[in-house]
């Protein structure tokens, strides 16, 4: 360098530094003590200039954890140790975070070192080391009479909140030593040291501070209390842990109106069920804000085990309805979960049959969701009525005409009991929904009944034909007229045939389809006075 024609002493733009003191730097960081001594005897060369980041050399050889670099530099009176980076990261404060305890060491051996100078954010060095699990650190660090052992950083979290957070039982157990530590202390969000273990699932440091009678297992955050949250996680050591606490009931409905028990259905965690239905004075039945017990909420998710697991009780009531009127069993076929509704018959006192708010039965709803294998099942009851009908009057055929269910309707007609042309409060037939939905294949399978009137109008004089035609569904409306008991002039109370819809609607292939029958009158008129070529002319 010295030979170089090169300027040594020209700052480099990209660093801010020249060269020669980037390279201060750099071997400081390396941990090159005698490239170090070297560079440091130059003239013009400052061994505390920063970078862009604002990191002196003595920062960065505290960072990587050099202590004979850092022992050269501090040899120097030009050199500030406490100087920050752009962050508010002191030489100390990196040492601590990244546990070099001999660096910590000689650093606090200088008397205009702060041992508590906090970073941007409010973290000392002794809360930095404890969230890493420096236990090390922390000792040296709490030797110092001038170290706050419960200053807050980051959201108001303490060293042993960070400690416990992370799980760093050595930590937590070297802080709780001290007189002057609050163990309960919470951060910002209310969260304790103790919540945060608990929902981390930190078993150690959970049974360490549930150890102090100065800790509150029972302390309510603004989201709810522990056990709750232990148990969402599926923490079932954390669980067992607190409800050996005699101050814990798990029967109290806290986070979001569900107890414990109703968190463990929701959530299908077993294990932590288990451990619940233990506790000696657990209510199995005590349903959610929404009525729903535990093994309804268990039975609406499909949790098979889970089931079964809470059907081991005596005490447990299959037939407890949600505030909708739904049971476990119509939540069950709901869903379509036939595991959970033929684990739910096989109970000896359940109800198949019971009725919702709406009316409804576990077959209706099975019926309408489309859900073969639930309604194979109940259909093979003796005590479950098929054509039972909703407070809509609607049966669990028409349910599945409406909605498509060509399975289902098959399933459905193959029972002598069920009536294929049982209509609802206003008229509607099981083919009226099929026809006005467009749904062939149900319309085919319906047409096959012997029994089945295709052309019976609803309480608006509207037939299959009509809606169909209405809708433009030209599959459907050809599958009706080739019947030979179809009208399609039937009008309804408006006066208005099938072509009167399709025309009005625009349906030109429908329109065509309604033309070429030879017994169409095209030139009929509503009771407005109008045809249905009128009416096409009129909506362009």
């Amino acid at each position: 360098m010295k030979q170089s024609d090169a300027n040594i002493y020209i700052a480099d733009t990209m660093r801010g530094m020249t060269p020669l003191s980037w390279a201060v730097g750099w071997a400081a960081c390396n941990g090159y003590e005698e490239v170090v001594k070297i560079l440091l005897e130059q003239n013009d060369v400052s061994p505390d200039i920063a970078d862009k980041d604002g990191r002196t050399p003595l920062c960065r050889a505290a960072v990587s954890g050099h202590e004979g670099v850092v022992r050269i530099l501090l040899e120097r009176s030009d050199v500030n140790p406490a100087k920050a980076d752009n962050w508010g990261n002191t030489p100390l404060l990196q040492a601590a975070c990244k546990g070099h305890e001999g660096v910590v060491r000689i650093l606090l051996e200088r008397s205009d070192v702060n041992p508590a100078k906090a970073d941007n954010w409010g973290n000392t060095p002794l809360w930095q080391a404890a969230s890493k699990g420096h236990e090390g650190v922390v000792r040296i660090l709490l030797e110092r009479s001038d170290i706050n052992p419960d200053t807050v950083g980051f959201d108001g979290q303490t060293p042993l909140w960070q400690a416990a957070c992370k799980g760093h039982e050595g930590v937590v157990s070297i802080l709780l030593e001290r007189n002057d530590v609050s163990p309960d202390m919470a951060d910002m969000g209310g969260h304790t040291p103790l919540w945060q273990a608990a929902w981390n699932g930190h078993n150690g440091v959970v049974s360490i501070l549930l150890e102090r009678n100065d800790v509150n297992p029972n302390r309510l955050d603004k989201y709810g209390k522990i056990l709750p949250w232990a148990v969402l996680n599926g923490r079932e050591s954390v669980v067992r842990m607190l409800l050996e606490r005699t101050n814990i009931n798990p029967n109290t409905a806290e986070l979001y109106g569900l107890t414990a028990l109703c968190w463990a259905a929701r959530q299908g965690e077993e294990a932590v069920a288990r451990t619940l239905l233990g506790w000696k004075g657990i209510n199995p039945n005590k349903p959610d804000k929404h009525g729903q017990t535990p093994v309804s909420l268990a039975a609406q998710n499909g949790n098979e085990s889970l089931v079964r697991i809470l059907l081991e009780r005596d005490d447990v009531n299959p037939n407890t309805a949600c505030k909708y009127g739904q049971t476990p069993l119509a939540l069950a076929a709901q869903h379509g979960h036939e595991g959970v509704v033929g684990i739910l018959l096989g109970r000896r006192g359940v109800k198949p049959d019971t009725v919702d708010e709406n009316g409804q039965t576990p077959l209706s709803s099975a019926a309408e969701n489309g859900h073969d294998g639930v309604l194979r099942i109940l259909l093979g009851r003796r005590d479950v009525d098929p054509d039972i009908v909703d407070k809509c009057g609607q049966t669990p055929l028409l349910l599945a005409a409406w909605k498509g269910h060509q399975g289902v309707v098959r399933m459905l007609l193959g029972k002598d009991d069920v009536d294929p042309n049982a209509a609802e409060q206003s008229g509607e037939t099981p083919l009226s929904g099929a026809a006005q939905n467009g749904h062939e294949g149900v319309v085919r399978i319906l047409l096959e009944r012997n029994d089945l009137n295709p052309d019976k109008p609803d309480n608006y004089g509207q037939t299959p034909v009509s809606l169909a035609a209405r809708n433009g569904h030209e599959g459907v409306v050809r599958m009706l007229l080739g019947r030979v008991d179809v009208d399609p002039n039937a009008a309804d109370e408006d006066g208005e045939t099938p072509l009167f819809g399709a025309a009005e609607n625009g349906h030109e292939g429908v329109v065509s389809i309604l033309l070429e029958q030879n017994d169409l009158n095209p030139d009929i008129v509503n009771e407005c006075g109008e045809t249905p070529l009128s009416l096409a002319a009129w909506n362009g």
